[in-house]
């Protein structure tokens, strides 16, 4: 290899060897390459005190070990820690030497067959554990990332012996899809990495958004090989983006220039949502920032503790020279000084700088490097090693034929092929400090728990971040995602007395849409060529409605049920039918009721009258008759009023038809015997036999029947029915009868009417008859009446909606009633009261022989001109 040489890094040898291949630097540079000569190595930039506390906690696990009594006795582990600088080539070449134990790698050659190696943690760099996985899988070496959060990383037919302690971002992406849709925020913008932990990473969130109905208003590249990462075009998407919401899914080291150009452009009022590779970032944690960091949530790595860790970090010692190169570095970093060697002796003097004693203490200052209150990255690295020591001490514990090897043979602990190990890695069960036990699934990935983190102003006015829920796949199902509302803050982006101003309540929470939410009454209509989230608002149209926000649709309300005004729910539609309750109703039926007494009260005063002879003239039990059926058809009218129930249905009409066939019948029979006993008194007249008073009945027996008939094959056929109707009246149910056969009704009604035409005939014909022996002009006038008024009905109903035609009929049914009632009866009444001296057989005879002799000279008169 070109320009290969040894990594930096620390190393403890031991019986067995735990390899690491990180990055305490998190930048680097690359000097200009010229083709005449070697190309130089990348410089390592940004030395990073959280990377450097992982080491330690690697070293702090790897002692915890070796004095455990109950861990591996007799058995010493040792490590080798080669650190990256996130290049590439490095971790290639860090990998390379763990596994040939020599720092000019020669593949397939051990060269420190003394310490086997178990296992290499590493990397924290997704793209980059790819690469090592792909040869660390050749030879079957188990490879632990505390970091690499890829979600190609578990697809086990690529890396065979790859496992990590950190969960994949298939579970993150979930998750944040889930929190974004959480607070309703359905306009988002997307920007992540251009490598495969940014790309598949935003590529899921982006597919779990789109599934759950929410939009991306846009997707950005933090671009690697330029010099600015594209920071100046990311910004300017942001600022010009009407989406509130961005979701960053990036390293926080890369990240910041997109912060700083950010701050350039004024940019604020954006809400970032935070993928756990810069969630908790101390690095980003500045009072620069804070404008735009604040208000910011995401997912974080579930935190744990390690006891006694805080101490063994204050006891690093500069004088344990425990490496070179990193200890020093970190120790001109941490306390603010350098070393003066003989390099830059001459330097230091013309600066003044201030000198490094390395008696320095640690204790006495604080940064990430020795916050120990919410281990994450550094707890993973932990947690790696005790599980490679679990699995070598699994391993260790095999008795020979209970193996789970060939014959059931064990692998040696001094001398264990890499595979064998592998085995006992996918079996380990581990239980951690909190209480829960830690183990791999088929595909080498954990439990995925996540703390959700939201960036807040503490009461200094620093910023922090602050658990406020949780993310976990092994819970219920009620608790997997968490979130105290009540414990959130939002940023304004705007400044009061030094600070930003900021909201914690829930009913705040900042909207990220594009477009308004409809409201309940309108439908939602997507604009042609823009995602679903861009819509626009149109009322529902007349007899529709929507219930909720944002219905991509209205529906139509039940038939008995029509919109309100708003147009956002169906009420009742209003039930009108001709209710003794309504003014109307009561009016009718109170004129019903009191009518009906009239004929009644008539009927008193003929049976007191009754051998009076202008009672008995009129044949008496006919008129007793006919004046029972008045009242009838008065009270049959109170069939209308009311609930139209079924039965009530059925019934009205052919009752009206009926009691209204012996009325007209009785007026016929009565007008069939004044002209027949007219006619029968003239000498050998052969109409005598008709005069008989059984004729009469007989006349009003055969009406009926046929009125009988007719109704009767009307309910067989098709009779009345209840009905409630929505077609006539728009937003009203007309509660009515339906007639059934329409045919019928009008047959019935039809019959009703030739009786009366035909009593109307011939009375008229008769109206000149002596008054003293017919009713013919009355039953003229009675029945005209009658004619007239259901004539009239029939262009009423026409234009009658409703109750109205209800109404109509019952007033039809009343007038006609009231004109046989008057035409009929109140003139005899008024004799039979006022003038009793008409009321004599000598009256009546005196005009019987008038009337005789009257014919008679125009008999004879009409003889003599001939």
């Amino acid at each position: 290899m070109i320009g290969m040489k040894e990594l930096r890094g620390m190393s403890q040898p031991g019986d067995i060897v735990i390899g690491a291949v990180v990055p305490v630097h998190v930048d680097k540079m690359y000097p200009a390459t010229i083709f005449t000569e070697t190309p130089s190595s990348a410089i390592c930039k940004t030395f990073r005190f959280e990377n450097y506390q992982r080491i330690q906690a690697l070293r702090f696990a790897v002692e915890e070990i070796n004095k455990d009594p109950d861990l591996l006795p007799n058995i010493t582990i040792g490590y080798q820690i080669l650190d990256s600088c996130t290049v590439l080539q490095r971790a290639l070449s860090g990998t390379l030497q763990l596994l040939t134990g020599h720092k000019e790698p020669v593949p397939n050659y051990r060269c420190q067959q003394a310490m086997p190696l178990a296992a290499i943690i590493g990397h924290s760099i997704s793209t980059y554990s790819m690469m090592l996985a792909h040869i660390l899988g050749l030879y079957r070496y188990p490879q632990i990332s505390h970091f690499s959060t890829s979600s190609l990383l578990s697809d086990r037919t690529q890396f065979h012996s790859f496992f990590r302690t950190v969960p994949s971002d298939a579970f993150q992406c979930q998750g944040l899809a889930q929190l974004v849709l959480h607070f309703g925020w359905t306009w988002v913008g997307l920007v992540a990495l251009d490598n495969d932990y940014g790309q598949q990473g935003i590529q899921m969130i982006k597919r779990d958004l789109l599934n759950a109905g929410a939009c991306v208003a846009f997707t950005e590249n933090i671009i690697l090989n330029q010099q600015n990462r594209n920071a100046p075009q990311i910004a300017r998407v942001i600022k010009e983006s009407a989406a509130k919401v961005v979701v960053f899914f990036s390293t926080d080291i890369d990240l910041l220039f997109v912060l700083d150009e950010m701050l350039r452009q004024n940019i604020s009022e954006k809400i970032l949502v935070a993928s756990e590779a810069w969630a908790t970032s101390a690095f980003l944690a500045e009072d620069k920032y804070s404008k735009i960091l604040s208000g910011t949530i995401g997912f974080a790595l579930h935190s744990g503790t390690i006891p006694g860790f805080k101490d063994f970090l204050n006891s690093i010692h500069f004088s344990l020279s425990l490496d070179d190169e990193l200890l020093k570095i970190f120790w001109e970093q941490a306390f603010g000084c350098q070393f003066q060697d003989q390099a830059n002796a001459t330097v230091t003097s013309e600066y003044s700088v201030k000198i490094c004693t390395g008696s320095e203490d640690l204790g006495n200052i604080q940064n990430s490097y020795n916050d120990v209150s919410s281990l994450r990255v550094t707890y993973n690295v932990y947690t790696a090693v005790r599980v490679v020591a679990k699995a070598l001490h699994d391993l260790s514990r095999c008795n020979d034929g209970e193996g789970p090897f060939c014959k059931g043979t064990c692998a040696y602990i001094g001398r264990f092929e890499p595979w064998q190990l592998l085995h006992y890695m996918k079996q380990v069960r581990l239980k951690t400090g909190s209480g829960t036990e830690f183990a791999f699934h088929e595909n080498g990935d954990p439990t995925a728990v996540y703390d959700i983190i939201n960036w807040q102003f503490s009461p200094l006015g620093k910023i922090q971040q602050v658990k406020v829920g949780s993310y976990d796949t092994g819970a219920t199902a009620g608790d997997i995602f968490t979130v105290n509302i009540s414990a959130l803050h939002w940023s304004t982006g705007q400044k009061e007395q030094g600070l930003f101003l900021i909201v914690n309540s829930a009913l705040q929470v900042p909207r990220s849409i594009c477009s308004q939410s409809c409201p309940p009454g309108y439908s939602k209509a997507v604009l042609p060529g823009k995602p679903v989230c861009c819509f626009e608002c149109f009322p529902c149209p007349h007899g529709e409605i929507s219930n909720k926000t944002d219905s991509p649709y209205c529906f139509k309300c039940p038939w008995d049920m029509w919109p309100n005004i708003k147009r956002d729910s169906c009420l009742p539609k209003p039930r009108e039918f001709l209710s003794y309750e309504d003014s109307l109703g009561e009016t009718l039926a109170t004129t019903s009721i009191s009518s009906s007494l009239v004929p009644f009260a008539i009927l008193v005063l003929f049976v007191h009258y009754k051998i009076t002879p202008i009672v008995r003239a009129n044949n008496y039990l006919l008129s007793c008759l006919l004046l029972v059926s008045l009242s009838l058809c008065f009270l049959c009218s109170l069939f209308f009023i009311g609930f139209p129930h079924p039965e009530m249905c059925r019934l009205r009409q052919v009752t009206f038809g009926m009691v209204f066939a012996l009325c007209i019948s009785c007026i016929l029979a009565k007008t069939f015997m004044v002209v027949v006993a007219f006619k029968a008194t003239k000498p050998n007249s052969s109409l005598k036999k008709w005069t008989r008073p059984r004729i009469s009945y007989l006349i009003v027996v055969l009406c009926i029947l046929i009125q009988t008939c007719l109704c009767t094959m009307w309910l067989l056929l098709s009779p009345p029915f209840f009905e409630e109707n929505i077609r006539t009246k728009v937003g009203v149910v007309i509660v009515e009868c339906n007639d059934g056969s329409s045919v019928a009704f009008w047959c019935m009604l039809g019959y009703l009417g030739l009786l009366a035409s035909v009593s109307f005939f011939v009375a008229f014909l008769a109206r000149r008859l002596p008054d003293s022996f017919n009713e013919a002009k009355f039953i003229t006038f009675s029945m005209g009446t009658f004619l007239s008024v259901w004539i009239s009905f029939i262009p009423a109903t026409m234009s009658a909606r409703g109750k109205y035609i209800v109404a109509m009929e019952i007033f039809a049914i009343l007038s006609s009633t009231w004109a046989l009632v008057v035409c009929m009866f109140v003139p005899k009444c008024f004799i039979i009261l006022f003038r009793p001296n008409m009321n004599s057989r000598e009256h009546l005879m005196g005009k019987e022989k008038r009337g005789s002799e009257k014919q008679a000279c125009k008999q004879n008169n009409t003889t003599g001109r001939h």
